[in-house]
């Protein structure tokens, strides 16, 4: 039977739980800087750098001056999984980690012998917080008959518990490899991206009932409306989205798979249902075009992420120099843990070299 039969294991484990809102209430929104401001933070940070051999790596949805000052000192802007894999190809000592958690974590699992840094230790992720170990490895010990894949925004140790780590644009590959081995599939997080996959598929999958805050808050009704407004447009998805706001999208991807569509299709205008930070790389790699955001179930003055996670947003150029500055809020991973973690991080790597396939993704 091929139905996705969507667990809870607890309302505490939800996306929208209460240990969700106490991050949110919790975290720290710094004050905007001036240009003068933003220029000495600018200037102290490439001195930093250069002093301590560090570069800075950050994903597409944190704040434009930091991507754009990533990228002015060597450094690298993209999806988690090529964040990490940063580090490996790298001869900084220092790997500066501009975006959540389950990000510093896996770029300390491949690159162990760097100093991986963080701007703050706060910033996390809403399926990461939605499945903790304990609980996930308990739900995984009571299916053991199904082979574990995991979303890459989980934790080194759910990493470690499973049998597979993905990206978006690879998971629909590695869950048609394990259909033909016959493989029944235990899937956490995500439950929208699972149910996409499953759907796509046919695969016998087990979800984990957890979502991404800012990707649940698209709405079907809000984008039909904005297609009435823009006929011509062409609506960009991410998979984590609901199911009702993925059937009216033209094209569903990955953070990458999203950035290359408005690139190369031959529309003007895009509506585009992701995080809104990935508005200053698409303005970037196609300026003569027109993005609209997708609308969200609030507005700036009520949503939970006003289609921005709030926790990318708790990097800033004060944080990530005092970061460099003191070398503080570094990432540590057990060694043992990071070896256990690297086995299904690997499988996926050679998984795609094999095939040929692309890892990268909003991950």
């Amino acid at each position: 039977m091929n139905d996705v039969v969507t667990m809870e294991p607890g309302a505490q484990l939800a996306a929208d739980t209460m240990v969700v809102k106490q991050y949110l209430d919790q975290a720290v929104r710094t004050s905007p800087l001036d240009p003068a401001e933003q220029a000495s933070y600018k200037k102290r940070i490439k001195e930093l750098l250069t002093e301590k051999n560090a570069r800075i790596v950050a994903h597409y949805y944190t704040d434009s001056l930091i991507q754009d000052l990533a990228e002015e000192t060597g450094g690298f802007v993209g999806d988690s999984l090529e964040m990490a894999r940063f580090g490996t190809k790298s001869d900084a000592d220092i790997i500066v980690v501009a975006g959540v958690r389950f990000m510093g974590e896996s770029a300390k699992i491949l690159s162990a012998e760097k100093t991986v840094l963080m701007p703050t230790l706060e910033a996390t992720c809403s399926l990461d917080i939605a499945c903790p170990i304990d609980e996930f490895s308990a739900f995984c010990d009571q299916h053991a008959d199904r082979t574990v894949v995991v979303y890459a925004n989980t934790s080194a140790a759910v990493k470690a518990r499973s049998d597979w780590v993905v990206t978006s644009s690879i998971a629909l590959d590695v869950v048609e490899h394990l259909m033909e081995q016959g493989k029944k599939i235990l899937w956490a997080p995500d439950k929208h991206l699972g149910g996409y996959i499953q759907k796509s598929t046919g695969a016998d999958m087990l979800i984990w009932d957890a979502a991404c805050i800012v990707h649940e808050e698209f709405k079907s009704r809000g984008l039909l409306d904005m297609r009435k407004l823009y006929p011509d447009a062409a609506i960009l998805a991410h998979p984590e989205s609901p199911n009702d706001v993925l059937e009216i999208a033209d094209v569903i991807g990955s953070t990458t798979q999203i950035i290359n569509a408005a690139k190369n299709l031959p529309n003007e205008e895009f509506i585009v249902a992701t995080d809104k930070g990935i508005f200053h790389r698409l303005q970037q790699v196609a300026p003569q075009k027109k993005f609209i955001i997708a609308p969200t179930a609030g507005n700036d003055a009520t949503c939970r992420s006003c289609a921005h996670c709030p926790w990318m947003g708790m990097n800033s150029l004060q944080s990530l120099c005092d970061s460099l500055e003191m070398e503080s809020n570094q990432i540590e991973v057990d060694s043992e843990l990071a070896k256990q973690a690297m086995i299904p991080l690997q499988r996926m790597l050679d998984f795609a070299a094999e095939n040929k396939l692309k890892t990268s993704g909003k991950a």
